[in-house]
């Protein structure tokens, strides 16, 4: 296997030396895509198992998502999957699994990812673009607040199997 990917160049400042982060989405899965999987997963979830090359396959052969990647020198140090979905009013998007490196976080890379996806969903015809976020993650809801994502005045519920 191995990865190909529709690159969308950045550049981020990390101190003295400037450092391109490339952001793409995912059009195939090799090992190393699996273990940046395995890295980042427990820095989102403690309860949510890192994805397998089967799993991984299955989402990116999938028309109505996209999983993006941020590498940072070539290294996949983030990550948001990009969902899409149609129902009679029209088509809506909903980001989910935005994770960054804790060692990377604080250099734009979040904002990097939202934003192609953001760009991606208009590209594709969406309506809008829904997430959530977690009152304890702070620093991603100022993040999604910055880009102008607007707080709704909603319940959310979850059912549970």
């Amino acid at each position: 296997m191995s990865e190909t990917s529709r690159p969308h160049e950045h550049t981020i400042d990390t101190g003295p030396d400037a450092s391109a982060v490339e952001i793409a989405v995912v059009d195939a899965v090799d090992d190393a895509l699996v273990a940046a999987f395995a890295r980042l997963i427990p820095q989102l979830s403690s309860s949510s198992p890192a994805p397998d090359a089967a799993q991984l396959d299955d989402l990116v052969a999938n028309d109505d998502t996209a999983l993006f990647v941020a590498r940072l020198d070539g290294v996949v140090v983030g990550t948001l999957t990009l969902a899409f979905y149609r129902i009679p009013t029209g088509v809506k998007s909903w980001i989910e699994d935005v994770v960054v490196h804790e060692d990377a976080r604080g250099h734009g890379i979040g904002r990097m990812l939202n934003e192609s996806a953001l760009a991606e969903a208009q590209r594709r015809g969406a309506k809008d673009v829904s997430l959530t976020s977690r009152p304890s993650r702070e620093d991603a809801n100022r993040l999604y607040q910055r880009i102008g994502f607007q707080r709704r005045d909603t319940n959310v519920y979850r059912y549970t199997f």
